[in-house]
């Protein structure tokens, strides 16, 4: 049959729809989600009550410039507020960068296993995305640098990596900027800064305070609960900020959104409870997966990716959690198959996980 209505952009035919965490699962009733890596204590009470607050003033438009947000994310943080950006979560972001620097005959390169939205929106650009190969689930410095070509405009790094959860050491990330290109840009996306323990990490600040091509992407999605919001932010050299500025929707960032995360940025002892919290249970969550047989890659994120040697057997695992309410991430759509990305959740559902893998990896045993 032929076609005859608006045709897209060949690219676009080429993009796999990103699908999110589900949340959901048919006939049960009680459901643990730890498929998002969402908070594990919710949003901050700070945070709800300011949203609850700006419901009064809903019929009025956002401050276009997210002023208030970006000077309290400055305070905070310790950086220069007019070279902070804010958007409707990371991704906006990610998107703009993409279509601001890539392009039809530009590459964009992001490591083996990195967020699949970065080869969504370089894709959606036009751009070619290439995937460099990674040395034990971990960014490969070298072959990032090796995939570099005169047409190379871009790289992403998240680090920690989501669905890894690994750590580029801070020399290691000097490295890489110091041996690319000066005209390409690297994007340190640190959405899980909050989390981690190493004490030489940097999220970023450093590197871009050091040059005019590097920029840090942060969120409000994790460790300040407000996924729900879509709350992002970049901190980078003026021109990649004046590109942003005038690409970016003049909205976009909600008001009840601005509220709630300066709100949240101000919640005494907010962060240091969660990071102790994850700390403790990524921990105790880790060593009883591998107590009971189940691989867990070291992470410095809020989740574990835990790796079941074989898809058919993390495919197993995925419908025994599910048959019991408890919801994980499946990661074929990372090339890993074989393993599944668990949240650290509460204290209660980090056991409940535990004894609950522990049953079907005896009962896999039993079956042998």
């Amino acid at each position: 049959m032929t076609q005859t209505g608006p045709r897209p952009r060949p690219e676009v035919m080429k993009i796999a729809a990103y699908v999110a965490g589900e949340s959901k699962v048919p006939g049960v009733n009680r459901i643990i989600k730890l498929s998002s890596n969402e908070g594990a204590f919710g949003p901050p009470p700070g945070a709800q009550a300011a949203y609850a607050t700006a419901a009064a003033e809903l019929h009025r438009y956002p401050d276009g410039g997210s002023v208030e947000l970006r000077r309290a994310i400055g305070a905070r943080f310790g950086l220069d507020a007019e070279r902070i950006v804010c958007g409707t979560g990371s991704d906006e972001l990610i998107g703009h960068l993409c279509h601001i620097y890539g392009g039809p005959g530009t590459d964009i390169i992001m490591s083996m296993h990195g967020f699949t939205m970065y080869q969504i929106a370089g894709t959606y650009a036009g751009s070619r995305v290439l995937k460099a190969p990674e040395r034990n689930l971990t960014t490969d410095v070298d072959a990032i640098l090796a995939a570099v070509t005169p047409a190379t405009r871009l790289v992403f790094v998240a680090n920690p990596n989501n669905p890894t959860g690994s750590l580029l050491p801070q020399a290691e990330m000097e490295r890489l900027r110091r041996l690319l290109p000066p005209d390409v840009l690297l994007a340190i996306d640190a959405a899980y800064a909050e989390y981690v323990e190493s004490p030489d990490y940097d999220a970023g600040a450093k590197l871009v305070d050091a040059g005019d091509n590097t920029v840090m992407l942060r969120t409000f999605s994790k460790v300040f609960g407000l996924g729900g919001l879509r709350v992002g932010w970049a901190y980078a050299p003026p021109g990649v900020v004046d590109a942003l500025n005038r690409v970016r929707g003049v909205f976009n960032v909600n008001l009840a959104a601005q509220a709630a995360a300066v709100a949240a940025l101000a919640e005494p002892g907010w962060v240091e409870k969660n990071r102790a919290h994850n700390t403790e249970w990524r921990a105790k969550l880790s060593a009883a997966l591998e107590a009971a047989g189940i691989k867990a890659w070291p992470t410095e994120g809020n989740f574990i990716l835990a790796d079941f040697a074989t898809a058919a057997r993390a495919e197993a695992a995925n419908a025994f959690l599910r048959n019991r309410g408890i919801i994980v991430r499946g990661m074929a759509a990372y090339d890993l198959a074989h393993c599944l990305r668990i949240t650290v959740g509460t204290a209660e559902e980090c056991g409940l996980v535990a004894e609950t893998l522990a049953a079907f990896m005896a009962e896999q045993k039993l079956h042998a």
